[in-house]
């Protein structure tokens, strides 16, 4: 059976969706919620790791006695905050590769026209390292002249 959470001199319902508590209201279930509390806490945090429900987590994980939940929810913000790097990385390595296609040019070629080597291309290929938005526009260019 889960425990109620009641928030005190707030006007927000403890079932609305954690987006839309107030800091008060996110500390409350912090400190005082419980595991199914926390687990919408940490769904909050993976849809948006840099939103305010993370921002506010680490915020009060700032001054807060460092409790099981404050530890645990903080991990939640890096590991959140570590897939979508990753997923954007990966991302971004999609549209270097889409647009090396696009070129019609070797890679060796592409990477001569953007001004840099074969092997930085293909580390922007793979995603472990991530250009430039300049560099990305230059890409665009050359994968696409006259646009």
């Amino acid at each position: 059976m889960a425990v109620a959470l009641g928030f005190r001199n707030l006007d927000v319902d403890p079932n609305a969706p954690v987006e839309d508590w107030p800091y008060e209201a996110l500390v409350t279930a912090i400190e005082r919620g419980t595991l199914p509390h926390w687990r919408r806490i940490a769904a909050a945090i993976r849809r948006d790791p840099w939103g305010r429900v993370a921002r506010s987590v680490q915020e009060y994980a700032a001054y807060a006695e460092p409790s099981g939940a404050v530890v645990l929810l903080t991990r939640a913000v890096d590991r959140a905050r570590a897939g979508a790097e990753a997923a954007e990385r990966a991302e971004v390595a999609a549209v270097v590769r889409s647009l090396v296609e696009a070129s019609g040019l070797s890679r060796n070629d592409f990477a001569s026209a953007i001004g840099t080597s074969a092997s930085r291309l293909s580390t922007y290929c793979t995603g472990s390292v991530t250009p430039s938005a300049a560099l990305l526009v230059r890409m665009r260019r050359v994968a696409h002249p006259g646009t």
